[in-house]
């Protein structure tokens, strides 16, 4: 038999990263996209004369980025896919060594809230044939082990390059992880730096357009009809709706599944934008972060209905959530490991479709007329009680809910709010009203402090015809501030709102509670007693933000914030609002709890009061151990 060659194309190996690429599409509900956006890179001797080399000669096909920080470009990058909902990457090349470990923090945050970015870390010599190089780790014990090892664990895939044979299998490999619905993740392709700029006769075939189809698993029907049965016998039941419904466009088939069963529905911080803010039955944030309201028809729900959630402890209430004696659980996710979780019946497959097919098995079931009408009760008196929580009063400084709800008053139905780690994500999940279900990205899953202006570029980048609103806190804007620069680099139409509460707000906060007394929370001198507790540090916030060459507007009461936010607004090019808000401007609690240790012994009276309330908390929780399916069999002997 004949064989015929394969046609073979000449690249470096960093180059046919780059075509590699260029060629791949990614379809769902029949519409279809290139898959990349283009790649961030800063430049070492790891990298440069590599994937630098090729980004530079493929420039005019592929856009490169210039990024400020390692980590900043992967949050970039993770805003980025957010915006894309998550069917959209971008790529990001560094150095070896401190620029590749850089990396390593972005990279946990992505794989947390199972967003795709695409990572080359430059490696050692594969050859080693200079011995060791700089900025290289040695290790005794081991010479193929570098400090890009470190990616394994907060990687969904990872992979090291060491022949460019290797490279075909690897990038397919990565194209699976990244179109997952289900495994998604920051993948690493560790490359050497030697082995970037090696030259091979790669098959045309890799080159070619490849489209990425992402499909839409249904679940079990058996599954299926065990979760209707389950629900069929709720007295009480609650929907708790996590990111899966924002990824999976399932928001219009939620609504149609609390409106045919009356269920009220509680979102998690993914999830918050998934269900209309004004739904009859929309009852806000629910968990430790969440409302009184939503958390109290979580308590007594008997059947609770979790959609695209990971059920962490902010949305368990540390497990102290569910309170009903009888709870049982319906799990819908396209991850196994969420799905089984709670001991609920699982329903591995993506949310819309899901939640229709379940919705047809219920054949009608709607709640007692008296149990919708207490849900409906419960979501019209929270957006009373948002209303009167950011209503501006007649005070020196604002709080930090009455400056959320001025900026939201002012934002378009478009428009998209940024924030991660603080006393804003808490806020924000109570008393935010997202236009849009893209509307909304509050990096909670890592709670990643120094995520909120990278992460506003990127959801820029990837939207830029809709105005991103940064919010950052005076804490996190110190750790990463100078991807504004980026921002004013690329033209970017954003705003970033720098709030100053002096110090680390939402740490303090915490450590009262816990008998710690605001240690290492606020920003003073050291004083004559040799602590911190000083003279105030003053950061000069506006004088640091335009030297990004940004456009830097101040406010100090409502009528100066509302004006600033309107010039920000009409500004061309990236503007920054400074605001200084009230350190203990606070509202009302979740009524939820949140397990965080207190020391079990102190001297500090605080210390002992607050493991007293601890220990009274914990004997609260419980694990969800009891199989919800032999409840489903009871039923149907009954």
């Amino acid at each position: 038999m004949v064989q015929h060659p394969q046609p073979t194309r000449r690249l470096t190996v960093g180059q046919a990263i780059v075509e590699f690429m260029q060629a791949q599409h990614v379809e769902r509900d029949g519409v279809t996209s290139p898959f990349f956006g283009g790649a961030f890179g800063i430049f070492g001797h790891g990298n440069v004369a590599g994937l630098g080399q090729a980004l530079l000669q493929y420039q005019d096909e592929f856009p490169y980025y210039q990024g400020r920080n390692e980590q900043g470009m992967v949050h970039i990058a993770t805003g980025f896919a957010k915006m894309k909902n998550r069917l959209g990457a971008l790529a990001v090349s560094t150095s070896i060594g401190p620029g590749a470990t850089n990396m390593v923090t972005g990279a946990g945050t992505a794989t947390v809230n199972h967003i795709p970015v695409l990572l080359f870390p430059s490696d050692a010599f594969a050859t080693r044939s200079t011995g060791a190089v700089l900025q290289q780790q040695e290790h005794p014990y081991a010479m193929d082990v570098t400090a890009n090892d470190s990616f394994r664990a907060v990687s969904r895939y990872f992979d090291r390059i060491s022949r460019p044979e290797q490279l075909a299998s690897a990038l397919l490999e990565a194209m699976r992880v990244l179109t997952s619905p289900a495994d998604t993740g920051a993948v690493t392709i560790a490359v050497p730096q030697d082995v970037q700029a090696e030259a091979y006769d790669f098959p045309e075939a890799l080159f070619s357009r490849r489209v990425w189809h992402v499909a839409r698993n249904r679940p079990d029907r058996a599954a299926i009809q065990r979760a209707a049965e389950l629900i069929k016998s709720a007295r009480n039941a609650v929907v708790i709706a996590g990111g899966g419904v924002v990824y999976s466009d399932a928001t219009e088939e939620l609504v149609r599944f609390a409106e045919s069963t009356g269920i009220g529905v509680g979102v998690t911080q993914a999830g918050k934008a998934g269900m209309p803010w004004d739904h009859a039955l929309a009852l806000g944030a629910l968990g430790s972060s969440g409302s009184a309201y939503a958390n109290g028809i979580a308590n007594d729900a008997d059947v609770v209905i979790g959609i695209g959630t990971r059920y962490t402890d902010f949305t368990t209430a540390s497990n102290t959530m569910f309170t009903n004696p009888d709870v049982a659980f319906v799990n819908i996710n396209v991850a196994e490991v969420d799905a089984f979780k709670e001991s609920g019946i699982p329903l591995v497959g993506d949310a819309r479709e899901t939640l229709a097919e379940l919705r047809a098995a219920l054949d009608g079931f709607r709640l007692d007329a008296e149990v919708v009408a207490a849900n409906e009760r419960a979501a019209a008196d929270w957006r009373t009680e948002v209303d009167r929580i950011v209503e501006v009063q007649e005070s020196a400084t604002l709080s930090q809910a009455e400056m959320l709800g001025l900026l939201n008053a002012s934002a378009h139905t478009e428009d998209v709010v940024i924030n991660a780690a603080g006393s804003m994500p808490g806020d924000l999940h109570r008393l935010w009203r997202a236009g849009t279900p893209k509307g909304y990205d509050i990096e909670y899953g890592n709670s990643c402090m120094g995520y909120e202006v990278a992460g506003g570029v990127g959801a820029q980048l990837a939207a830029p015809d809709r105005r991103v609103h940064v919010l950052v806190g005076d804490g996190s804007y110190l750790m990463m501030s100078q991807e504004i620069m980026t921002a004013v680099q690329e033209h970017l139409q954003m705003t970033i709102v720098i709030v100053d509460n002096f110090g680390y707000g939402s740490i303090a906060a915490l450590s009262e509670t816990l008998g710690s007394q605001t240690f290492g929370t606020r920003f003073n001198e050291r004083g004559e007693a040799l602590r911190h507790d000083g003279r105030r540090l003053e950061v000069d916030f506006v004088q640091n933000a335009a030297s990004y060459g940004a456009e830097v507007f101040s406010a100090d009461t409502a009528d100066t914030f509302r004006s600033a936010l309107d010039q920000a607004r009409a500004h061309d090019g990236t503007s920054v609002v400074y605001v200084r808000v009230d350190a203990q401007g606070r509202f009302g609690g979740s009524g939820a709890w949140w397990d965080v240790p207190v020391a079990e012994v102190s001297t500090l009276d605080s210390t002992r009061d607050a493991r007293a309330t601890y220990e009274e908390h914990k004997r609260e929780q419980r694990l969800y151990l009891t199989q919800s399916a032999p409840r489903v069999r009871e039923l149907e002997h009954s």
